[in-house]
């Protein structure tokens, strides 16, 4: 086991001047690119802008980090035809004044509501009057118009408000309280009616107060000057969220059980600390160790009181279960009844038409496998199934927006019953309508404001080059609105009429610009990079297929390599793994990992060729390239990596016999199955911040992919690298941000004890003692990265 490493040459570590060439695909050679430079505070970059957002005069504002600063500026851009680079910093005295990020415009388009920081503001859109609604402690969420305009609904904790305009009043609507009832009537006990019979007293008493709740329950009742009263569920439950119909009839909220096991928490230990002592702190339980709480739906009618809940009895497959076969494997008992459910009512998973006269609820099965959009009869208290999403592995979060349109009358959502999520409408007992459909993805979508247009993400052109395309709620299709390869992310305008884009490419962090709903060429507003990045000459990566040799679709890939390959010559081979999985990182966009492309750049400049591979599991490529690891993880993925190195063999002169891979997070994970299951292959690789041992990760990743470990144990054993260190033969890096509370730190202090325990060589540990999972500090970025650089110069070259 190797603790210490030689240096660097100096030569490499210096600062190199930079080329002032502009960042170009020719053939003009890439400016050198130093460690400790791609390593180091990325303010040298500039700063993006991190977010953006109309007023509402059409003007624009964004986000900027301060350079040399953890601060955040706003700037203010004229409007949509602003010059390049013409926003202006908005003082701290006029930030009272500014429109928040959040703005809900009513069907009007004559108001607007605004959240800024927990509190409530209504604009108005003629004039630009800003009028504040609340000030105070308790954030406000969830705002929303009422059916008719009149009202500004909104929530504050477990309670909801309505802020009348005409009188300026703010009163509560409804008021939820998971407490006893303090006038409830006591359980039933054969001595208290004892006692009421024999003494008259006692009796009488009871009678008084009886009376007197009557009273206090018909006066507040008809006095509409009252708060209503609250509505008591009892001690044993938590509220989990809530949704107020616009017409303020009727409320929709979500219960679990208070008494739920929370599973047992793992302790987080701190060794550098500000009192010098070490400090620990709880955090998360492992996979099966804290099951989701099972969560019911309640309906409130607020003018009676009454609450109903709501069975789950009508979706279609609620009691059948998927795992059966899997428990019976491990002589688990049957499950019993419904499938257990959840509603994430904090994440829209209710939804009202703008009337009130409906709503729809998005439901989940606690075992991943089963989706359900269903409508409720708010008459009789019950659910209408609209649409069931199944799958055999999981089913896809992000394809879970849904809503209504203006009519009160169509629903809308997304799916991907047809393998690729796709944007749908229904309309009462009509079928359900595909408004899109190909082998892309739909996400993020946005209606105009009369419900006619809407306005989404997709990948049509390939899977990594994003745009924001626009469908029609009659005629369906779509049709691309950018032509910028690389848009993160987009907002309508108040009027309707353009779109503020945030985009980005290979080389620049994301910036504005905007365009018109009707597209042609975009407006470009920043580009916040620094003269000396904007001067480098960059290897610009080549998005490419690889063929796979295993029956999947095509693999995409980043590849970075010289222009001009020197005749003969066999250039060693690095490939790196994107973390989280479901993670796409070959796309036209600035890359999350743009530190990694700046080594990548260092890499080419030193000899290598490197591939980056949105291996199987990754995002943008449908439901069953997500799905191909489920119960084996590691699997897959490790065939696409394979192919990857063959075919840069094949096709550019890798060198077959010196293949090095290196990654975080799932993507250190993926170098230790490389690593060990692949040792003919894979001959040093570095494994960062690596789940060694799935059965030590949270549940809500891990258990969508590998059921949990008491049903499916072989598909832990079998996804876990801990369980193939007696396999390992080539050079591996450990490295570990000692605060990990994401993937801890002792998934690595497990597996090097394995390792020591079967007396393995050629491995090192590089622990740092004041990162967490995603580094911040340059100096560990430099000394992870350096050992990464020692690493594959020792043992590929």
């Amino acid at each position: 086991m190797r603790l210490v490493l030689p240096l660097l040459p100096l030569l490499l570590l210096s600062l190199l001047p930079a080329a002032h060439a502009a960042p170009s695909s020719t053939a003009t050679a890439p400016t050198p690119i130093t460690l400790d430079q791609a390593m180091a505070d990325p303010d040298w970059i500039g700063t993006p802008v991190e977010a953006a957002w109309w007023g509402w005069n059409g003007q624009l504002y964004y986000k900027q980090k301060r350079l040399g600063s953890p601060l955040r500026d706003t700037y203010q851009l004229p409007g949509a035809n602003a010059k390049l680079n013409s926003g202006k910093k908005v003082d701290d005295a006029q930030l009272a004044n500014l429109d928040g990020q959040q703005m809900v415009v009513n069907r009007a388009g004559t108001r607007a509501i605004l959240l800024r920081n927990g509190d409530l503001f209504e604009r108005d859109l003629k004039n630009g009057a800003l009028t504040q609604i609340t000030r105070g402690v308790t954030a406000i969420s969830d705002p929303q118009y009422s059916s008719d305009g009149g009202a500004v609904q909104y929530r504050s904790g477990t309670d909801w408000f309505s802020w009348n305009r005409l009188d300026r009043l703010s009163a509560p609507v409804a008021l939820l309280r998971a407490a006893k009832d303090p006038d409830a009537k006591p359980e039933a006990d054969a001595l208290r009616e004892l006692q009421l019979r024999l003494i008259v007293n006692l009796a009488r008493q009871k009678e008084d107060r009886d009376a007197n709740r009557e009273r206090r329950h018909e006066e507040r009742r008809l006095d509409a000057t009252r708060a209503p009263e609250p509505i008591y569920l009892g001690e044993k439950v938590t509220i989990s969220g809530s949704a107020l119909s616009p017409d303020g009839r009727w409320l929709l909220f979500v219960t679990q059980d208070k008494a739920a096991e929370k599973g047992k928490l793992g302790k987080l230990a701190r060794y550098v600390t500000e009192t010098g002592y070490p400090e620990a702190d709880d955090e998360r339980a492992r996979v099966g160790r804290n099951m989701p709480i099972a969560q019911s739906l309640k309906l409130a009618d607020l003018r009676t009181g009454q609450v109903r809940e709501i069975a789950f009895d009508n979706l279609p497959g609620i009691a059948t279960d998927p795992l059966a076969s899997l428990r019976a494997e491990q002589k688990l008992p049957p499950l019993k009844g419904n499938r257990a459910v959840r509603i994430d009512a904090q994440r829209d998973g209710i939804a009202w038409t703008d009337d009130g006269s409906k709503a729809a609820v998005r439901i989940r099965a606690i075992d991943n496998k089963d989706g359900w959009l269903a409508n409720v009869d708010l008459a009789n208290g019950a659910l209408v199934p609209v649409h069931r999403i199944s799958d055999t592995a999981w089913v896809n979060r992000r394809a879970e927006e849904f809503g209504w349109l203006p009519d009160n009358a169509t629903l809308w959502y997304l799916s991907e019953e047809s393998g690729y999520a796709h944007l749908y409408t229904k309309q009462g007992a009509a079928p359900a309508r595909a408004l899109t459909s190909g082998q892309w993805e739909v996400s993020a979508v946005e209606w105009s404001r009369d419900g006619k247009n809407a306005y989404f993400m997709c990948n049509r052109q390939a899977p990594g080059t994003y745009e924001v395309c626009a469908s029609t709620a009659k005629d369906g299709g779509a049709r691309e609105v950018t032509s910028l390869k690389g848009v993160e992310n987009f907002g309508l305008s108040p009027d309707n009429g353009k779109l503020l884009l945030r985009y980005s490419t290979s080389y620049m962090p994301a910036q504005l610009a905007t365009v018109s709903v009707s597209g042609g060429k975009a407006n470009i507003l920043t580009d916040t990079r620094s003269d000396a990045f904007k001067a480098r000459n960059w290897v610009m990566p080549e998005l490419v297929q690889v063929p796979s040799t295993h029956g999947a679709a095509p693999i995409w890939a980043k590849l970075y390599r010289p222009k001009q390959l020197e005749a003969g010559k066999r250039y060693p081979i690095v490939m790196f793994a994107h973390g989280a999985g479901y993670l796409q990182n070959v796309t036209e966009r600035y890359p999350v990992y743009f530190r990694e492309q700046m080594f990548h750049n260092l890499l080419v400049e030193q000899g290598y060729i490197v591939l980056d591979v949105d291996y199987r599991a990754s995002l943008g490529y449908g439901s069953a390239w997500r799905t191909a690891i489920y119960r084996q993880m590691g699997h897959p993925e490790l065939e696409d990596f394979v192919d990857g190195a063959n075919w840069l063999a094949a096709q550019h002169q890798g060198d077959i016999k010196n293949v090095g891979i290196y990654g975080g997070s799932y993507g250190g994970f993926m170098s230790l199955m490389a690593l060990m299951r692949a040792p003919d292959i894979f001959k040093s690789g570095a494994a960062l911040r690596p789940v060694t041992d799935w059965t030590t990760y949270n549940h809500e990743y891990t258990a969508n992919i590998l059921n949990t470990p008491d049903i499916d144990p072989q598909a832990y054993k079998i996804s876990s690298p801990i369980e193939y260190a007696d396999k390992l033969t080539g050079n591996l890096l450990i490295a570990h941000g000692m605060i990990d509370d994401n993937v801890f730190y002792q998934d690595s202090v497990r597996l090097s004890q394995r390792l020591i325990e079967l007396k393995k060589d050629n491995w090192e540990m590089a622990s740092y003692p004041m990162e967490r999972h995603g580094f911040v500090q340059p100096e560990a970025w430099y000394d992870e990265y350096r050992r990464i650089y020692q690493l594959f110069q020792r043992t590929l070259k």
